[in-house]
């Protein structure tokens, strides 16, 4: 019965990690415009993301603009980009191999092994997916902070951490519990 409940809870986890993981790709939080002067009057705030950059004018009029050229994106930009779509299709895979292995953990007791083969291979793909995603977000995370308090950065070029990075980190953290609970059956 302990077996069923931690499949169940590594399911959810692997669940909602997945759906996490497709936010994180698309929303356009990675980097929040930083307002670091007394300025007390902010008319704007810039996000940029993976695919788009968007100004919002006093929280009521906001426009978004996909980038215009691949190749115009830093390299960086482009790996991030790559590394988020390979976790989105490999969580979806990873939640796909682990709903097989719940559900014919339970009908079946005569192959044992077979059934053991998708649980394994299920967390193996959630621990694959959480680091995936953990890759591009903290990397961004650790350039925006870096960039936050060099000297050289001009100010209207800082940045501060956005809602996406919060929300690839809990996907990650989400996914690798799972991966470690079907990893442990």
């Amino acid at each position: 019965m302990a077996c069923c409940v931690l499949q169940i809870t590594g399911l959810i986890l692997g669940g909602v990690g997945m759906v996490g993981t497709l936010a994180a790709t698309v929303m356009p939080q990675w980097r929040v415009s930083a307002y670091i002067d007394g300025n007390i009057v902010v008319f704007e705030t810039i996000w940029e993301g993976l695919w788009m950059d968007c100004i919002s004018q006093l929280g009521i009029r906001l426009q978004c603009k996909f980038y215009d050229s691949i190749l115009a994106l830093p390299p960086p930009l482009e790996a991030f980009r790559a590394l988020m779509c390979i976790a989105v299709v490999l969580s979806i895979i990873s939640f796909l191999l682990a709903i097989v292995g719940v559900k014919y953990t339970h009908r079946t007791k005569e192959d044992p092994q077979g059934i053991s083969i998708f649980i394994l291979a299920a967390g193996v793909a959630f621990l694959l997916t959480g680091i995936l995603v953990l890759i591009p977000v903290s990397w961004t995370a650790g350039s925006i902070i870096r960039d936050f308090y060099d000297p050289k950065v001009p100010v209207p070029l800082k940045r501060e951490l956005g809602a996406a990075l919060c929300v690839g980190w809990v996907s990650a953290a989400l996914l690798i519990a799972a991966g470690a609970m079907y990893c442990s059956f």
